[in-house]
């Protein structure tokens, strides 16, 4: 965004307005599992100012929990099931974090999370470069035309060389990899960072435990001056040679290949010892991009058009167990969100009264008066939002959908007690509507038998304890041997179906799914019948 977006002539709201999205960053933290990410996120806080000391996060046996871990489960395991949001002020910058489950179980949670960030970091963990979990949450990053970061994170311990890690990840993401800086050690020896565009040599102490900030210093000059040469001690040959190596073999720094897809700024540090974190955060608010325009189907919509708009993101049922709370997460995309105004609830065209509406920090919620594009909010939800909904002042367009995935795994729900059968109905419709799992029935049962599908088998664990803790209903769930779903179109002959080795089913919306226990029954079906239409998702209202 450029200063040819705030015209002399325009009006003090629109000059506000666009200075409001321009110190915005919103952004997602990919990773596989254990790379470090909730650590990462708690450290950015940290430094953020955002809280005073920093959880540290090692599964079970943590002292206390993270903050972006709230669910009961998340404290039982140690692991991210559910996405989180997490904000703060940071020299100057309004910064949203978007915290996302690491665990392949709940891919769907963090590809509907990434939808509403501007960027991504990714995280890799320094002795396993770049991990399955990482080539699909990258791909996805990819399709969305979100711009990746990279954060090397653990070189508190011995990993592998840098040089290494930065060819896996051109070579298996086939994305330029640029190091920002550079790292100097590794493991216990591993001391600091040398900033390669502002020639600067960071050095650390302190942070033993990573619970509070490092102190850190700093000393320019190029990399082959005598102090910096001194400071770097027997280390310094090697950091010389590899960057005479990167500044011959190595791409230059371009942003606009950044912003394409094409570049990955690479960075180094150690979440646990808070070891480059705060160079890397400084680095990263001052380069990642801003809200822009985002797609809808009349166009893109600008940041700074003046009229409201946002999409909903996200749904989490009783975040405030207290209460039996509904909460939408809706991701503001131009205009001003403000409280007690209104707003067009597009799919169904009603107006929508924004006066029950905070902001979020992991479980806490604090008032919100006013919100800027970039920003999240959390919305009172009466059971009217799903997401993907677009609100806004106009009510003439819809953001482009969120993608849905077609689960891989199915079970059928019985209920222990005939008596929790209204409790089971509602909290498998609430957690349904939050995207934990899909729920079908049998054409014409009603909800008598449910089946549930997934795209993993954890997430039937935490549909379980929620069921236990949130709604009391004891669940009894009988594995079915399928592994793919279909949605059909409405105007479909369901006799095809009749004596294939497949299973029909409707949606809760009550469109018609069909199970198959492999791909080779849909195969069979598509060569005997060819104009049959089967989608691996349910399409979009």
């Amino acid at each position: 965004m450029t200063s040819e977006s705030t015209p002399e002539s325009s009006t003090p709201e629109l000059r506000e307005l666009v200075r409001e999205v321009e110190r915005r960053r919103t952004f997602a933290i990919i990773s596989h599992p254990d790379a470090g990410k909730t650590t990462l996120t708690e450290k950015l806080l940290l430094f953020g100012g955002a809280i005073r000391e920093a959880g540290a996060v090692r599964a079970q046996k943590a002292a206390r929990h993270a903050t972006s871990d709230w669910l009961e489960l998340e404290k039982q395991r140690g692991i991210s099931v559910s996405s989180s949001v997490m904000h703060f002020e940071h020299h100057g910058h309004r910064v949203n974090i978007l915290d996302t489950p690491g665990h392949k179980d709940f891919s769907e949670d963090t590809y509907r999370t990434l939808m509403a960030a501007d960027s991504a970091v990714m995280l890799i963990d320094a002795g396993k470069g770049v991990e399955s979990q990482t080539r699909k949450l990258f791909e996805v990053c990819r399709m969305s035309g979100i711009p990746i970061f990279t954060f090397v994170n653990k070189m508190d311990r011995l990993g592998r060389d840098p040089l290494e890690l930065m060819s896996d990840i051109e070579d298996v993401l086939g994305i330029a990899a640029v190091p920002v800086n550079w790292p100097v050690g590794a493991g216990s020896e591993f001391r600091g960072v040398y900033d390669r565009q502002h020639e600067r040599l960071l050095l650390f102490s302190g942070g033993k435990h990573g619970t509070r900030l490092v102190e850190q210093s700093d000393l320019a000059g190029p990399i082959d001056s005598p102090a910096i040469v001194d400071a770097m001690g027997s280390m310094g040959g090697q950091v010389r040679e590899q960057l005479e190596l990167l500044d011959v073999a190595a791409d230059p720094f371009d942003m606009e290949h950044v912003l394409a897809g094409e570049q990955t700024p690479l960075f180094f540090g150690s979440a646990l010892t808070n070891f480059g974190v705060s160079p890397f955060l400084d680095r990263f608010l001052e380069i990642a991009p801003c809200p822009g325009a985002r797609d809808s189907d009349q166009g893109p919509i600008e940041a700074v058009r003046p009229e409201f708009s946002g999409f909903v993101f996200k749904i989490q049922a009783n975040m405030d167990p207290d209460h039996r709370d509904r909460v939408a997460f809706l991701r503001v995309c131009s205009g001003r969100f403000v409280k007690e105004g209104t707003a067009t609830h597009t799919p169904s065209g009603k107006k929508v009264r924004l006066s029950k509406s905070s902001l979020v920090q992991a479980r806490d919620r604090a008032s919100v008066e006013v919100a800027y594009p970039g920003d999240i909010v959390a919305l009172f939800d009466p059971g009217s939002f799903r997401i993907g909904d677009t609100l806004c002042e106009t009510g003439d367009f819809n953001f482009r959908g969120i993608p849905s995935f077609s689960p891989e795994h199915f079970v059928r729900v019985e209920v222990a007690e005939v008596l929790n059968r209204k409790s089971l109905g509602k909290g498998l419709e609430q957690l349904s509507q939050e995207g934990a799992v899909q729920l079908f029935n049998e054409p014409g049962a009603g909800t008598a038998v449910p089946v549930l599908g997934a795209v993993g088998p954890l997430q039937f664990d935490v549909l379980t304890h929620r069921m236990e803790t949130e709604y009391k209903v004891g669940l009894k769930l009988t594995p079915l041997p399928y592994v793919m779903a279909r949605w059909l179109g409405p105007d479909t002959d369901k006799d095809i179906f009749r004596f294939s080795e497949t299973k029909l089913l409707e949606d809760r919306d009550g469109r018609s799914v069909v199970l198959a226990k492999s791909p080779w029954y849909f195969e069979r079906i598509q060569e005997k019948y060819p104009d049959l239409v089967l989608s691996p998702t349910a399409a979009h209202d």
